[in-house]
């Protein structure tokens, strides 16, 4: 049996009681602490914690481990619910295009976006995917990413979307972090069906999906719900048939218009619905009425501000959420063609700086809110007897506004997982 023990934190943070699964709304700003604390681990699992004044007789334990955290802060590690990061290779000449005027729709409409990617993933073998979504992996472990969910949608043919899936579950077995999957061949429309939108959906639910149901390579199922992409009866053909499957929602919707996939995704019990840059009243209205009924599983909104921030869109609305008693999770959106970073401290930043999220909002939706975003607040998101012991040791910092505030700077000393240091 391994045993981890950490003294002399600076303080523990996000502290919460077995069984809580999210934080919403203005009670985000409440993040719980023990300052001058110490945490115990035993087999991958926090089993004990409190102030040091109370550390009971272990410290001589043999085969204990310790590590001093004096003047450091712990945290739970980062979970990132929405990310897109087994592809074939960055579109960084589609970069330069955006410099010169070109907007998202007009490279689409170019042959560029996630045609792009599609032709780039179809021609590459799955072994060099792996290795290269592997590397992507453990630079993200290093900067304190414990979870992360992975969706298809690069392929577009069925043969292309197995392979990603393929990838994604051998991640799994390759990694200590916990992978949750997507399927997310609702993506983009192929050239080949351009004519023909209907008989693409029939292959994605009468050859892809089932075919996914079988090897057990999804999780959950998705959809690009938005203008000149999927409509929102489609949006609702793929939920529902997700559904039968024991595949909940988690879909794209209102990244550039609102045409009525977040009332959809409420209608049909999606998990989350994610981007939501662009939102009406009724948009949040539908949230927040979905969100005060006690007897209904209403989505958790998921903000991307690290694509805002590369594309050059309006951030999603974290306080207006927050405001109607919402809870708020927080990813990277990793993907080659608008967010072309996994790192999830970056976004911690620009949550604050552009969403004006408290650090403590902020770090709640990074944490126990992003877990819930892809069920896995059982097992992460914060510390809590019996979860996970991964975690993430700071630097010495003054406070844990310094960590969104001196953006661009690591400030992480350890990452574990499972109460295993992460190593480079």
């Amino acid at each position: 049996m391994r045993h981890l023990l950490i003294t002399n934190a600076k303080a523990l943070v996000g502290i919460r009681p077995e069984g809580q699964r999210s934080v919403r709304g203005l009670a985000m700003a409440e993040l719980p602490t023990i300052t001058n604390a110490w945490l115990l681990a035993e087999n991958g699992r926090i089993t004990s914690f409190g102030p040091m004044d109370r550390l009971p007789g272990i410290t001589e334990r043999k085969g204990l481990e310790v590590i001093d955290a004096s003047g450091r802060y712990v945290l739970p590690g980062w979970c990132d619910p929405h990310t897109h990061t087994v592809h074939a290779a960055p579109r960084e000449e589609e970069f330069v295009d955006k410099i010169n005027g070109l907007s998202y729709q007009e490279i689409a409409a170019r042959g560029g976006g996630i045609l792009n990617s599609a032709a780039k993933l179809r021609a590459m073998s799955e072994d060099e995917l792996f290795a290269k979504a592997e590397s992507r992996l453990r630079t993200m472990m290093r900067q304190g990413t414990v979870a992360v969910e992975i969706k298809s949608g690069y392929g577009l043919t069925v043969e292309s979307e197995l392979k990603m899936l393929r990838v994604a579950k051998r991640l799994k077995s390759a990694l200590p972090l916990r992978i949750k999957t997507t399927l997310l061949a609702a993506h983009a429309l192929p050239v080949e069906f351009k004519e023909d939108r209907s008989a693409y959906m029939d292959l994605i639910l009468n050859e892809l999906l089932p075919q996914v149901e079988a090897e057990g390579l999804a999780d959950f199922i998705d959809v690009f719900c938005e203008t000149n992409y999927f409509t929102v009866a489609e949006l609702e053909r793929i939920l529902e048939a997700g559904a039968m499957k024991g595949m909940p929602g988690k879909v794209h919707v209102n990244q550039f218009t609102s045409i009525g996939g977040i009332q959809a995704a409420i209608k049909h019990e999606a998990l989350s619905v994610d981007h939501l840059e662009v939102m009406t009243e009724a948009d949040i209205d539908a949230l927040a009425d979905a969100h005060s009924a006690i007897d209904k599983h209403a989505p958790i909104p998921t903000l991307l501000p690290s694509c805002s921030f590369f594309i050059r869109i309006p951030y999603g609305p974290a306080r207006e959420l927050m405001q109607r008693d919402i809870p708020v999770a927080l990813a990277t959106d990793f993907n080659p063609g608008t967010t072309p970073s996994g790192n999830m401290n970056f976004v911690l930043s620009l949550a604050c700086i552009q969403a004006r999220m408290l650090p403590e909002e902020a770090i709640n939706a990074m944490t126990l809110n992003s877990a819930a975003a892809m069920q896995l607040a059982d097992e992460l998101g914060s510390i809590t007897i019996g979860k996970r012991a991964s975690l993430i040791i700071t630097k010495e910092v003054p406070s844990l506004a310094y960590l969104p505030y001196a953006f661009g700077n690591d400030h992480i000393d350890t990452v574990l997982i499972d109460g295993i240091p992460v190593r480079p």
